[in-house]
Parts: structure tokens; C-alpha cells; sequence
């Protein structure tokens, strides 16, 4: 069916949505489908949805899950792919998928607009995935607990491993989470494997909870559920914005980032739907509604603007992360199962 654009319709859907974007008229509001696999915060995810259909008329069926999750279903899914766009994320899986072939090369037009570590994430994949966003490793914890315990506040890893927090800290299983993923490879690079492994169990003594999603710390966290939580910093913000007694660590040894990435998947059945949602998605226009989302990581669009309250990666001591190392599908194997084997197989 050709396609055809009615003008008046054209411009009001741009100026409703304020994206530079592939709008089609009402007349021809359905031009496909996408289904769209999304790992951020649901508040980002369908805010993102709403605004790439308002501005296509395509239709889109998305599902939220950790990264982790996400990637085990694309693997899972491989000979008969069931979703289009894998979008957000930490960007190990992301790399792990690529190595292996399960999502699709693909060079944006709008590489050009973007921050230099979003395009080395992309030429590290050989172009199968790209960075949308970045953001620190650390920890919060809750004032008022901390204060009802009469304890020091922590500024360092080694803090969170002390007696004084038997129970008192949360994180995620490594295994559906890039969030501790990215925690588990960033004590390996701190401290060498076999030390950061001894971290690990030491600090499994205080773990209360291994949860599935990497961000669910950060709300424990906020409600007085647990001391302490491991995320990365931008999860912690929005409590603290809502008036949470809340304050992030950015550990004193350093610490680790991630770099969110996009990817479309290996054989999607709308795949020019994909391409289309991926080329907007790197546009400052869609990068500037995780603001509004309450979403603080850093965008990588370099025009996007970026939110007062984010972590300033300025005032943070991070490591110098090896993505391609622990995004590659062995390393990533083998530290999970080393950590299965020795930590997660712990009694409580």
C-alpha cells in the first residue's frame, strides 16, 4: 500500500510529540507493528512507546524484564525470534548477544550525533549494538536507619562487608541482573579475581536479599526495607528527589559504569519497523523524555539534555572498565558460574 502524508496531520503529530520522526498521517495510523523488549523502569519504557507510536503510527507490544532476563529469552528465542528491538539494558549482555550472533549489524545515520563511548560500544560489537546512556556503579543507603544504629556513614566497598551490616544490604543475583553483573566485573578489576571473589562471599554474610531486578535495592532502600543497597547511582535518585531520606555512595576504591545499549534482534520479523525505532531512539528529542521519566543516567546523544539531578561522572573515582572483556560470552560464563559455585551456593 503507498504511502501518503496529509500535512495538517503531519505537523500536529510533530508538535504533540516534539520528535523528528518518520509520522505518518491518520489515514495510515497503522504502519506495523514492533515489538519492543525494554530493560529500564517501566516509567521510562512506556513513556518511550507512547511517544515512537504518536510519531509513527506503528504499533508497539512491549515487555519490561532485567537485562539479564532479557537476554536468556533473545538466546532462548533464537530460532524463532519473537521480539524486534532490545533497548536499555547494561551493555555486557548486550555485547555477549552480538558476539554470538544474535542481533543484527546495523550502522544508525545518527552514530554522528552521538558521545564517543556510545559509538566505541557500538564498533566493540562490530556494530550490533550501541550506547544510549551511561551511568555509575555505588550504592545508597537510608539516614534514618543508619542513624537509629549509630553507625559511620560508609564511603568505601570494604564498609558494606563489616559485621555492623549483617542483613543490611541488598543486590541483585548477577545472573538476571546487569546491574551486579557489572558489580561482580568491577570487583574483579578493583581487586583481582580471587580477592574480589573472598569480597563477594564476605559480603554475602550481610545480604538480606538477592533480588532479580538490579534497580529494586535502590527502593528497598528508600522504604527502610534494607540498609543498604547496590545499583547504580541514577536508581537512587528518584527517592531521594521524592524526599526519601537517601544518600549514594560513589565507593572510595572506584567503581565500575555501564554503558545502556540498544539492539535489534537477530532475524526480527519487523525489521524495518526496528530500524526505524532505533534510529529515533538515538535522537536528542526521544533521549530528552527519560527527563521527564525520572530517569537520571547520562544520555548519549551528545544534544540531549541532561538531567540537574544526575550523578556527575566528574565527581566520581570510576575504574577504566573493560567492555569488551566482560561483555564477551566467556568471561561472562565463567565469572557467573564461578560466582554460582562460590557464592550464590552459600548457606544464609
Amino acid at each position: 500500500m503507498p504511502r501518503t502524508f496529509d500535512l495538517h496531520s503531519l505537523t500536529r503529530a510533530l508538535t504533540v510529540a516534539g520528535l523528528v520522526a518518520l509520522a505518518a498521517s491518520p489515514a495510515q495510523a497503522q504502519q506495523g507493528e514492533l515489538v519492543v523488549y525494554c530493560n529500564v523502569q517501566e516509567e521510562w519504557c512506556r513513556p518511550m512507546v507512547n511517544a515512537f507510536e504518536k510519531a509513527t503510527g506503528i504499533k508497539v507490544a512491549m515487555t519490561r524484564k532485567s537485562s539479564g532476563e532479557t537476554y536468556a529469552q533473545i538466546k532462548a528465542e533464537a530460532a524463532n525470534p519473537r521480539g524486534d528491538i532490545w533497548w536499555g539494558g547494561t551493555g555486557d549482555p548486550h555485547l555477549q548477544a552480538a558476539e554470538e550472533g544474535l542481533t543484527e549489524v546495523y550502522k544508525s545515520p545518527k552514530l554522528a550525533d552521538l558521545h564517543p563511548w556510545a559509538v566505541k560500544q557500538a564498533e566493540a560489537a562490530k556494530f550490533r549494538t550501541v550506547g544510549i546512556y551511561a551511568g555509575a556503579l555505588g550504592y545508597s543507603y537510608n539516614t534514618d536507619e543508619l542513624k537509629k544504629r549509630k553507625l559511620a556513614e560508609p564511603k568505601c566497598w570494604a564498609d558494606l562487608i563489616k559485621s555492623d551490616y549483617k542483613g543490611e544490604v541488598q543486590v541483585a543475583n548477577p545472573n538476571s541482573s546487569g546491574t551486579s553483573y557489572t558489580m561482580l566485573a568491577t570487583m574483579v578489576q578493583i581487586m583481582g579475581e580471587d580477592k574480589a571473589f573472598d569480597y563477594l562471599k564476605a559480603m554475602h554474610r550481610n545480604v538480606n536479599q538477592y533480588t532479580k531486578s538490579g534497580a529494586a535495592p535502590a527502593r528497598a532502600v528508600a522504604i527502610g526495607e534494607t540498609l543498604t543497597g547496590i545499583t547504580f547511582l541514577h536508581d537512587a535518585v528518584p527517592n531521594i528527589i521524592a524526599g526519601a531520606p537517601v544518600k549514594t555512595v560513589a565507593p572510595c576504591e572506584g567503581t565500575g559504569y555501564e554503558i545502556g545499549s540498544m539492539s535489534i534482534i537477530k532475524g526480527a520479523k519487523n525489521m524495518a519497523n526496528a530500524k526505524k525505532w532505533y534510529d529515533w531512539a538515538l535522537s536528542k528529542e526521544a533521549q530528552a523524555l527519560a527527563v521527564d521519566a525520572k530517569a537520571y543516567q547520562l544520555p548519549s546523544n551528545k544534544d540531549a539534555a541532561v538531567p540537574a539531578q544526575a550523578p556527575k561522572f566528574a565527581d566520581i573515582k570510576l575504574i577504566d572498565y573493560n567492555f569488551a572483556k566482560y561483555g564477551s560470552s566467556a568471561e561472562r560464563t565463567r565469572l557467573l558460574a564461578r560466582w554460582d559455585k562460590e557464592v550464590g551456593a552459600l548457606p544464609k
